[in-house]
């Protein structure tokens, strides 16, 4: 099962998704964790205030991140490191629609060129693999044994998601993220960030 992946989570400072607050990254090459991230980071300008129940969710505050590297300056940092590792790689979040969509909006804010990512997303594989009542990543986590301690760190968030799809790639026996997506009856989604 030498899945390659890597799982991203985001916490956001507010309801846009531009606020990109903190970010974990969980890097697996050939089904074994290479490497693990986690920062907090200063949102773009405009999208940088913190709102009440994103503070609740997630415990982080202005304060937190006043050292932290800027968004803009982190992703360029980490596409050149994920590139340098694995150039044809896949990013796999939990409710990827989100993590995609605070990429997709934090780049735009801050005038990156959208570039071309392949992702899978573990909601969609979990729906299609298990027979849950919740399908929300602590109860996904749990029914495959995958521990996640502190739900809405960043990093914490990503090592449950990669947990998950090194399960599926177990469980299915699958030698690629193509196989695994197609296993389940899922697919590898092409977009632009």
């Amino acid at each position: 099962m030498p899945v390659s992946f890597t799982a991203i989570d985001f916490e956001t400072a507010n309801r846009s998704f531009a606020s990109a607050c903190a970010v974990g990254v969980v890097r697996v090459e050939d089904g074994h964790v290479a490497d693990t991230q986690y920062s907090l980071l200063q949102p773009p300008p405009g999208h940088d205030h913190f709102e009440p129940g994103n503070i609740r969710v997630h415990g982080i505050r202005p304060a937190d991140v006043a050292g932290a590297p800027p968004y803009a300056q982190y992703w360029k940092w980490l596409v050149e490191r994920l590139e340098a590792g694995a150039p044809d790689g896949i990013l796999v979040a939990h409710n990827a629609i989100f993590d995609t969509g605070v990429i997709k909006a934090a780049n735009a804010a801050v005038g990156h060129p959208a570039r071309s990512w392949r992702y899978a997303c573990t909601l969609r594989l979990s729906r299609a693999a298990y027979r849950l009542r919740s399908y929300s990543l602590p109860a996904v986590s749990h029914a495959v044994g995958v521990s996640l301690e502190n739900h809405h760190n960043a990093l914490a968030d990503a090592q449950a998601c990669a947990g998950i799809v090194m399960d599926l790639a177990h469980r299915s026996a699958a030698d690629s993220m193509e196989e695994l997506a197609a296993h389940y009856g899922t697919k590898i989604y092409n977009t632009r960030l």
